[in-house]
């Protein structure tokens, strides 16, 4: 299943799209792809209307999906501060393709039957190898989706990432095939002889030590180890050093354990959510997701040293669990807090995966949040990146 990855930085949307698609087929031998996925910086939103009909002229059978993002990543390199269309398309003989548009009120209830599940996203395979999401984040409830995929598809692999470089609510901002959407999500389900990878960096550290949160109230926690949170990050704050300070300040985050049985925790095994402040007359934690009672939870910081330090682990343990990733593509959704302004240089997290796994067909976009999943469960993440590694079933590893 080859693949190839091209970037445009034109002025133009009509000269960018014909000259990366003339890039494209050439290096796929002149062969249209049978998937196409598009990315096109928010220079072009104006004309983002435009597209499918660009795009049909260059390639008429191919299935394309896609969407608006403040900036793009295609072959390996960001787009930054300038117009650009990046794409990656692929040759799967062996893959079947089957891609939705589903407005919010288009999606059945969480515990409905499977079959309807199905109906809704035109599937016929029993469990889909993976499932490429990209949502509107003005009109979509992505977390509500993702708590349902993972339910009726458990196996599946789930990844994506919301539009970005959006004015207001409205504006077009998916791509499928023959049509642009205002709103909703776009859903492409690929079965058959494809396995999809992820590799989610949540770029954040733990401080201090675990803690339960005994007392919580939907996305309030009342207690943390019997005292008020308040009294917690105060006694914290006075420990740690002069810069764990600043981040303290900054960048202060919430990690939820994901196995809370464990003896020992280390970074990487919580979700990480974002600490929206604190209550001032209880000195409760209000954090940006319900927190369960008697969750096992520790504080993280974030700076580009420490997410750096994760991509480069997750990436190192990739590597050495795959040998060979012939013919393989790569998706990357980061946040758009990543990237030059946060790292202080372009490429940072693209180059990171060249350098560790190999130079592989690379496209995607800076997202207003990032679907990956973290042990086992899909989620809405931010401040992430996340990389879907697209390859054959059939794969050689190191024992």
């Amino acid at each position: 299943m080859p693949w190839a990855s091209v970037s445009i930085t034109e002025q133009s949307l009509t000269q960018s799209v014909a000259q990366a698609a003339d890039q494209l087929l050439d290096a796929l031998g002149g062969r249209e792809p049978d998937l196409l996925i598009v990315f096109v910086s928010s220079h072009h939103r104006n004309h983002f209307g435009a597209l499918p009909g660009l795009l049909r002229r260059e390639f008429e059978h191919t299935q394309i999906v896609g969407s608006l993002g403040v900036s793009v990543i295609g072959a390996g390199h960001e787009s930054g501060d300038s117009p650009a269309i990046a794409m990656i398309g692929a040759l799967l003989p062996a893959v079947e393709l089957q891609a939705v548009h589903l407005e919010q009120n288009e999606i059945p209830p969480l515990y409905a039957e499977r079959t309807q599940w199905d109906e809704a996203l035109h599937l016929t395979a029993q469990q889909p190898a993976g499932q490429l999401l990209l949502t509107d984040p003005f009109t979509f409830n992505t977390d509500a989706l993702l708590k349902a995929l993972d339910r009726q598809y458990p196996e599946t692999v789930k990844l994506g990432g919301l539009a970005s470089g959006l004015e207001e609510p409205g504006m077009p901002s998916l791509l499928l095939n023959e049509q642009v959407y205002h709103s909703g999500a776009v859903c492409l389900s690929l079965s058959g002889d494809i396995e999809i990878d992820t590799i989610v960096a949540q770029g954040c550290r733990p401080i201090g030590e675990p803690m339960f949160a005994n007392v919580t109230h939907d996305n309030l926690i009342l207690q943390l180890d019997g005292k008020i949170p308040r009294e917690i990050l105060t006694s914290l704050y006075e420990k740690i050093d002069r810069a764990d300070r600043k981040l303290f300040t900054e960048a202060l985050f919430l990690g939820i354990a994901m196995r809370p049985q464990q003896l020992h925790y280390a970074q990487g095994d919580y979700l990480i959510r974002t600490i929206l402040g604190l209550d001032p007359d209880t000195g409760a934690l209000l954090v940006n997701t319900p927190i369960p009672a008697q969750s096992v939870v520790q504080l993280h910081v974030r700076d580009a040293r420490t997410a750096t330090q994760d991509l480069e682990q997750q990436l190192n343990t990739y590597h050495n669990q795959h040998a060979s990733l012939h013919d393989s593509g790569v998706l990357l959704f980061s946040c758009v807090g990543r990237g030059a302004e946060f790292y202080g240089e372009a490429n940072h997290d693209s180059n990171a995966f060249k350098r560790l796994i190999g130079e592989l067909p690379t496209a995607g976009f800076f997202c207003n949040g990032e679907i990956g999943a973290v042990h086992g469960s899909t989620y809405l993440h931010g401040y992430t990146s996340v990389f879907g590694i697209f390859r054959s079933k059939i794969k050689t590893t190191i024992n």
